[in-house]
């Protein structure tokens, strides 16, 4: 199965990429993402690809919340 979907997030600050995973690995361990190789420090959002319109929607839901 491929990664058809994807969700764009607001995050800004170094060290995005682990910040996600570990905030991921908290709390949405069931939802399996892609990230991408690197995000740029000034960057302002970082987008995951998902398998289902299911997940976007679950992590979309989490990250309403979420602080990075």
């Amino acid at each position: 199965m491929t990664f058809k979907y994807s969700h764009t997030f607001p995050i800004s600050g170094p060290n995005k990429l682990p910040r996600f995973k570990q905030w991921a690995a908290q709390h949405t361990p069931e939802i399996e993402v892609s990230l991408p190789p690197q995000v740029p420090v000034k960057s302002e959002n970082m987008t995951v690809r998902l398998k289902s319109a299911d997940d976007r929607q679950k992590l979309m839901e989490k990250l309403a919340s979420a602080t990075f």
